[in-house]
Formats: C-alpha cells, structure tokens, sequence
C-alpha cells in the first residue's frame, strides 16, 4: 500500500503548489494582458502599424523557441534553482518593459520574457510533477494548475481591460513585478530542491535544430495572417521548420543524452494528452479572439467591460476544473473526462455561429464563455496531468516543456489559421451584400461564426482520436498495481 505523508510535509507541499501557481498565472496572464493594452501602447511610443505585431510576436517566438531548452536545463541544474532565476529574470524582463521609451527597448524586453517564460515554465510544471505522486493529491493539485492554465488567459484579458483604462499600459507589465517577488521569497523558503542525477551534457545539435523549427512554425502563422498562407514567405517557413523538427527527430533518436528522448512523446496517452492540450489552445485562444472582438467591434464594449463580461467564463473554469475534475480524476480513466470536454469545448464554439449584432449578452457569449469554461475545465488538469504522468523523474522536465510547447505551437497555429477563415468569410459576405456600417458589423460576426464553426470541427475529430488513442487505466487501479508490483499488464495498455 501506498504511504501516506506527514502532515507537515504534506502542508509544505501545499503552500509550494501557491507559490508555483502564481509563476503559472503571470505566464499564461501575460500572454493576453498585453494584447488589449496594444492599442494604447502603440500610440504613446509612436509604433506603426506594420512593427506593432512584434510586440506580441517578441514574447511568443523566444518563449515557443527555448521551451525545450528550458525543460532540460531545468532538469539538469536543478528545478528550484531555474524556477527562482527564470522569475529573477522574467521581472527585471517587466520592469524593463514597463519603463520603455521607445518600440526597440519594449522589444528586447518582451523577447527577454518570453525567454526566461521558457525557463519558467518547464521548472515550474516539473515541480509539481515531482512534488505530488499520490494520485488523490496530484489529481487536486493538477485541478488547480489545469484551472490556472485554462482560466489566466481570460483574467489577462480582464486584468489588462482593466489596468489600461484605469492606469495606464505600462501596469500590464508592471503586474508582473509583485506576483513574481512573492512567488520568489515563497519559492525559496517552500520548494525543495530536485534535478536529474548524473552529468549534464547538453544535445547542442538537438537546441539548434527544434529552437529553429519552433521559431520557424510559429513566425510563420504569425505572418499568415497578414500575407495569407500561400504566400512564399509563409510557405517557406512552414517547410523549412517541419524539415528541422524531422531533422531534430532524427538527431534524437541517434545520440546518447537526447534533448528530448523520444519515448517521453511515444507513449499512447502521453501522445493523446499533447494532443488535448494542443487542440485546446487551439479553441481556448480563437474563443478568446473571437469574443474580444465580437464584443467590442460589434457590440461597443469598453476593454474593462469586455474583460468583465469574461469573469463567468473564468469561474466555470475554476468551478469545473477545481471542483469536478479534481474529484473525478483520481477515479475515472483520463478519456471519459478529456473527450466529453472536447466535444463540450466545440459545442461552444458552434453557439458561436448563432450571434448576430443584435443578440443579447446572456443568450450569446454567456452561454459561449460557460460551455467553453466546463469543457476547458474538464480537459486541462487531466491532459496536464497524464501529459508527465508515468514519465521518469530526470525527465520531468523536458516532459513539462512538451505540453506548454503543444500549447504553444497549437494555440499560435489555431490563431493564425482561425483568423485566415473568418477574415475570409468576412470579406466573401461584404462582396455580397455591400459595405454599409451595420452589414460590416454583420460580416464580422459572420467571418467569427465560420472560423468557430471551423474551430469545433477540429476539436471534434480530436475528440475521435483522443478516445481511440487514450486508454488507460483509472489512476487507483494503476496505483494499486504498481503497489503489488503487477504494474506491468495495465501500463502496456496505457
């Protein structure tokens, strides 16, 4: 039988999962908090419109890019050590852009967030991982980081709503500043040391190959949404970067300390887990384009009230992913809990294709924010959770690196083609029925319905394929096998 932990050690641990929750809050609240400010900032610096996309564009590349790196080094040099300088690090990165006087300082300090994010984050998943073991515990604990993950892009959008109408722009880096210093002195006196045994030689032709790939992928659907996807730019960088990612599978499989050993991603739920997580990105952040915009270009909103008009949304995700998630996952195997939310995820979405200008807030994105907030809710604390679950603890690290890569790569390709779609629709529905101020606004929510319509679609068919692939064992029966030692048959399944 397993055994149980000392109070007191039980509390600390507690205590710890606090303080790496808020490093997990400011990464994901600092993906969206910028993007409502955006407008503010690129008239008070004098950014044009051309260069103002590399303000979001910064952070995403360098974070996509050194995720992998991050993990590793995370697991090497030891995961507490990383988790306090990459917090060192991303608020000095704040401070820096928030005193900016020009587009080129905000910029370096945006990469510069986005870099030591990729420390961050890696160190920070790892430790939950290796801190809680016993899967009652680790299913609350995955609840409330799979609630955090799924919930801080909405309270980036409110936070950043409301720091820029009430303050000024420069808060919504600023923010970073006192959520960090309390995760550091929290992290110090509460986190326990762990790293992966042995000499570290880093796979520099495995950092060089995936870092290019990802930069490559993900700088290419950013720029698909400005010069279309067939354009040579686009097209050459989606190539050359599934060249350097085969390449980078290739290396791995031939040296002796891979980057990323590859059974860490072949294993079937594993696999399926970064595909939930990926596909959720996906639908999380086109849901969050869509409504922003919805809300403010067609229905007039303030970025405060837009921000406040996501707060149901955020509390379904808590509610769901804190409270039945957590209960159910210890209980349940992880595809009866990830396949329904996937389908409920895209059942929201599809309510989208029902807006027009004139529908009201409860019969529209009310009913859009809850659907999609208890599916979220369902999927990200078991993915998260079944995504480094089994994996060896020298791995840790990397393990957690590959779900936030998922999410990134999911969400920024989602993003870019998503926004391909309803601006086509948009612009097929105005060649059809003219350019008046109220048909503009009806093309607009008619370009969002399409790429929603699209949007659940995609989750659909992932829904399919995570219920094929993912099969393993309710985590008890798993645990009470390990613990008799006949853990064999169920982790063949698995």
């Amino acid at each position: 039988m397993a055994t149980k932990e000392a109070p007191a050690v039980a509390s600390r641990r507690w205590a710890a999962l606090f303080f790496i929750g808020l490093a997990q809050l400011m990464i994901v609240l600092d993906g969206t908090v910028v993007n409502i400010a955006l407008p503010s900032l690129q008239r008070d610096l004098g950014i044009s419109d051309g260069d103002r996309q590399w303000i979001i564009t910064a952070y995403t590349l360098a974070f996509g890019g050194l995720l992998l790196l991050g993990g590793r080094i995370a697991d090497y040099t030891g995961r507490k050590r990383t988790f306090l300088i990459a917090l060192l690090g991303f608020t000095a990165a704040s401070a820096l852009g928030g005193a900016a006087s020009g587009f080129e300082t905000l910029l370096v300090a945006r990469a510069l967030q986005g870099a030591f994010g990729a420390l961050l984050g890696p160190s920070a998943l790892s430790l939950l991982t290796v801190m809680f073991t016993l899967p009652k515990d680790r299913a609350k604990a995955f609840g409330i980081w799979g609630a955090i993950s799924a919930a801080g892009g909405a309270v980036g959008l409110l936070a950043g709503g409301a720091l820029t109408d009430y303050l000024d722009w420069r808060w919504c880096l600023y923010v970073n500043i006192p959520i960090a210093v309390i995760a550091v002195v929290g992290g110090y006196v509460m986190l326990t040391e762990s790293r992966r045994e042995g000499r570290a030689r880093l796979d520099i032709p495995g950092v060089l190959l995936v870092s290019a790939g990802l930069v490559a992928v993900v700088y290419a659907t950013g720029r698909a949404e400005a010069d279309g996807w067939r354009s040579a730019t686009v097209v050459g960088l989606l190539a050359a970067g599934v060249v350097l990612l085969a390449a980078f599978v290739l290396v791995e499989s031939r040296v002796p300390q891979p980057l990323l050993p590859l059974r860490v991603l072949a294993h079937r739920t594993r696999g399926a887990a970064y595909l939930s997580v990926g596909l959720t990105g996906l639908g999380m952040f086109g849901a969050f384009l869509f409504m922003t915009y919805y809300m403010q270009v067609a229905k007039g909103y303030s970025p405060i009230r837009t921000g406040v008009a996501f707060l149901p949304m955020v509390m379904m995700v808590l509610v769901s992913a804190a409270g039945l998630t957590a209960r159910l996952m210890p209980r349940v195997p992880p595809r009866t809990l990830i396949v329904p939310g996937m389908l409920i995820s895209a059942a929201g979405l599809l309510w989208m294709t029902t807006l027009d200008p004139g529908t009201g807030y409860a019969g529209g994105v009310l009913v859009t924010g809850l659907l999609f907030g208890l599916g979220a809710g369902m999927i990200m604390p078991v993915a998260i959770n079944y995504a480094t679950h089994g994996v060896d603890p020298g791995d840790s690290g990397v393990a957690s690196a590959s779900v936030n890569a998922a999410q990134q790569v999911g969400s920024s390709i989602g993003l870019a083609l998503l926004n391909t779609i309803a601006t086509s629709a948009t612009v097929d529905y105005l060649a059809s029925h003219g350019g008046s101020p109220a048909i503009a606004k009806q093309a607009l929510v008619e370009g969002f319905g399409t790429a929603s319509a699209w949007a659940a679609g995609i989750l659909t068919v992932g829904a399919l394929i995570v219920a094929a692939l993912m099969n393993a064992a309710r985590p008890e029966e798993q645990s009470a096998a390990e613990d008799s030692g006949d853990a064999a048959p169920l982790l063949a399944h698995s």
